[in-house]
């Protein structure tokens, strides 16, 4: 997909009384012409990036950490922007500091993050990348030496209730006949009232039952490392685990040697502690029994514009003065 903008948009344009928007990271067209309309862009791949510090007035970000030192110096910034939900790469408290508001864009990537929660644990189950890889070789592939789970009759485990959580549930649940048991320590027990379920009381309590797991919650204190291995052991030999949430969550030492000794089945993840992974930060990758993406659960032609229009939308509000949809700091 070409994220390139449309002739003419690209580049600082010097236009007097308008503000000047750093786009520091690669963003769809669709949000790129919504902010050229009323403000001057200076974009990714223009060598006049490296200046927002000094002359930006706002940020639309992705990827790019936003540390204290950069907020100290951007004496004229007054929004950033972070397409997606986390916004654990932006020091929150500096942006405060310096009077810097802070938005993202919540709940537009759920679908198309619970479609790739759904399509890891089915690739994991049915063995798909392993097959592919086979196949590719040119060898003979025995069909039999890759037997794969069926969803039908199992227990699916959904490790937070929110939005994607929701719709991974449904989906799961829509597409076989299953068992789900969700668990969230933080929605009422009448959550989910219209979906067949069981709730577990706790995390201890869900992992032995489940035969997949899936996970969506965020990073945090709380969350991190909350799958260990002490957590693996209590699941089920031959479950699958999968993350489409954060890296971070799931200790991935822990998670290696369960899948090298046959712990579990296998693992679906998207994200990982160090992003993008390698084989140098992370062993799981020379696992046969990992399917792993590169944190693209969001990665959609539909996601990045409805994102990117986003993004674009509230930098003009804080800009204007006007309330942003989702400020978040």
């Amino acid at each position: 997909m070409d994220h390139r903008p449309a002739q003419g948009v690209g580049g600082a344009r010097h236009v007097s009384n308008r503000s000047k928007i750093f786009v520091l990271d690669v963003f769809h067209p669709a949000g790129i012409a919504i902010a050229a309309e009323e403000a001057d862009l200076v974009l990714w791949d223009d060598p006049a990036v490296v200046n927002w510090r000094e002359e930006a007035d706002a940020l639309m970000v992705r990827m790019t950490p936003l540390r204290a030192e950069d907020f100290a110096r951007a004496r004229r910034l007054k929004v950033v922007v972070k397409q997606g939900v986390g916004i654990e790469t932006i020091d929150l408290a500096a942006a405060a500091a310096h009077g810097v508001a802070v938005c993202n864009t919540p709940g537009v990537n759920s679908e198309a993050v619970a479609e790739l929660a759904l399509a890891l644990g089915l690739a994991v189950t049915r063995r798909v990348a392993e097959m592919d890889r086979a196949v590719r070789s040119g060898g003979k592939v025995r069909r039999d030496d890759y037997l794969g789970l069926e969803a039908s009759g199992r227990a699916v485990g959904i490790i937070g209730m929110g939005n994607i959580g929701t719709r991974v549930a449904r989906k799961w649940r829509g597409a076989f006949d299953l068992r789900l048991i969700g668990y969230d320590p933080y929605v009422p027990a009448t959550h989910w009232a219209d979906l067949p379920h069981e709730r577990a009381p706790t995390l201890q309590a869900l992992l032995p039952q489940v035969d997949i797991l899936t996970i969506h919650c965020p990073l945090n204190a709380e969350t991190r490392h909350m799958i260990g291995r002490a957590e693996l052991a209590l699941m089920k030999p031959g479950a699958v685990l999968v993350n489409a949430a954060r890296g971070g969550i799931v200790d991935e030492a822990a998670l290696y040697d369960a899948l090298r000794e046959g712990c579990l089945f296998g693992a679906g993840l998207d994200v990982f502690e160090v992003e993008p992974p390698t084989l140098e930060s992370t062993p799981l990758l020379s696992l046969p029994n990992l399917v792993a993406t590169p944190h693209a659960a969001g990665g959609t032609e539909e996601t990045q514009a409805r994102s990117s229009e986003l993004v674009a939308r509230q930098v003009l509000d804080v800009l204007a003065g006007r309330p942003a949809l989702s400020r978040v700091a």
